[in-house]
């Protein structure tokens, strides 16, 4: 027989555990909670609950690299790749492409010392690895990091380790493995990883610590970012992809709920300015769009941001010129870009992403990087419409301050979706109906949920 305790018993139980800073009884015999500040903290050790979101993503993939299902061969191991809309593996040429663009970015900065943070199967070492003194990987998945280490790479090494764990006496003993004695990485690379992080947060204090670590006039590369302010129309896309005759007002319904349980971080450049404007190190930052030819997600809703750091950062040698798109594409814009730039550093801005913009004078990110192929010359995506795109050449002209990130520009989507927040009203319910029948044995415990951020707890 169920033992009979009171609600407010209950609360009172609830309200000692550690991480509950409030808890009330609230209408229908419900527990309303508020959590902890310190169980979700980012930094400097993480909170248990976010932990836990760690912990989790952590499992998936380590079930995913074990498993091997998307595993072509040693150096093109696909597993976990697959596409939103119909959950099917993406097209492995597509995925062939994603990653030259990756590898295309990252050598651009001529890097000779890399730490990449989550380095998964090693798509990225595999490739990387030929051009470098030195790399080291790091991964929270022991599958990956066992099977990496028995690769053999040369100049490589590998560790377990979280991405808030760069500065650890394990990581550093590794990075001395792979540079030498107190030697640095000169690029910390963090792609396709971003999205299993919490929140902002979790964010800014691994862009410290990579930040802290990485060597003077080097770089921070954070890839395969998916951009909050597309969220939206990501999702319309989606949702549209597999029900072409959707209505109008069911579409909006479903996207709305698909935003709300979108378990993934999602972030704008402005998000990554303001975490970085506390730091104290010389920071310029280029935000690159994907030029994939394939009209995917990966193309359509993703993009890279480079911050360059420190006193060795690449100066633009004169004030950039700034000149409006008019829809010139192929042989007419590399000759515009060749005679423009022969003086000054030119930005062409503007231009509409065919992907995403139905508009005359649209254009690929695929056919811009085509058309400026022999040049030193960058595509780039503005940094307050991602819609629209621009190139700058040389490409040293497309750098930008974190102050001309910040709060400037109208923002066209939220700075952030962050998924802890819904992984907190889903896990910490299960953890305190738990804790309740150890406490209570033989109790029925009442239903709890986690009060949204709009509700005040008021005094106790």
């Amino acid at each position: 027989m169920p033992v009979e305790v009171t609600v407010d018993s209950m609360v009172s139980i609830v309200s000692a555990h550690p991480w509950v800073a409030d808890a009330r009884a609230t209408p229908g015999d419900v527990i309303t909670v508020w959590p902890e500040p310190a169980a979700t903290r980012a930094g400097p050790e993480p909170g248990p609950l976010l932990r836990e979101h760690l912990d989790h993503w952590a499992e998936v993939y380590d079930w995913v690299y074990q498993e091997a299902v998307g595993r072509h061969s040693d150096d093109l191991d696909l597993s976990g790749w697959r596409a939103s809309d119909t959950g099917e593996p993406l097209p492995i040429e597509h995925m062939r492409e994603w990653l030259a663009c990756t590898v295309g970015l990252v050598l651009a900065q001529r890097p000779r010392r890399v730490l990449e943070i989550g380095c998964g199967t090693g798509l990225l070492a595999h490739r990387l690895h030929p051009h470098l003194r030195g790399y080291l990987g790091t991964d929270v998945a022991p599958a990956a990091v066992h099977r990496l280490g028995e690769a053999d790479l040369p100049r490589t090494a590998f560790v377990q380790a979280a991405a808030h764990e760069t500065a650890t006496a394990r990581v550093r003993a590794a990075m001395d493995d792979a540079f030498g004695q107190g030697v640095t990485p000169d690029c910390v690379l963090l792609n396709s990883v971003t999205q299993c992080f919490p929140g902002l947060g979790y964010l800014a204090e691994v862009l410290r610590q990579a930040l802290a670590v990485v060597a003077d006039g080097g770089t921070v590369i954070v890839g395969d970012v998916r951009h909050s302010d597309l969220l939206t129309a990501h999702f319309t896309w989606l949702e549209q992809s597999r029900d072409p005759d959707v209505g109008a007002d069911d579409l909006r319904t479903r996207i709305r709920a698909a935003i709300a349980a979108d378990e993934e971080l999602s972030f704008s450049p402005r998000a990554v300015a303001a975490a970085l404007t506390a730091q104290g190190r010389p920071v310029r930052v280029s935000l690159h769009a994907r030029t994939m030819e394939q009209d995917t997600e990966l193309t359509r809703y993703r993009y890279d941001i480079v911050l360059h750091v420190g006193a060795g950062v690449p100066e633009v040698p004169a004030p950039v010129r700034r000149i409006p798109w008019s829809g010139q594409v192929g042989a007419d814009l590399a000759a515009t870009l060749r005679a423009a730039s022969a003086d000054d550093p030119i930005v062409v801005s503007g231009i509409p992403n065919a992907l995403l913009y139905d508009a005359p004078t649209a254009a690929t990110p695929h056919a811009l990087r085509h058309a400026v192929r022999e040049l030193d010359a960058v595509v780039l995506l503005d940094p307050h419409d991602p819609r629209l795109l621009a190139v700058a050449a040389p490409a040293a002209g497309g750098l930008l301050a974190l102050e001309d990130l910040v709060g400037s520009g109208p923002a066209t989507g939220p700075e952030a979706h962050e998924p802890l927040a819904g992984f907190v009203r889903r896990r910490l319910p299960e953890v305190l109906r738990d804790h309740l029948r150890r406490q209570v044995p033989g109790t029925r415990p009442p239903r709890i949920v986690v009060a949204d951020d709009s509700e005040r707890r008021g005094t106790r």
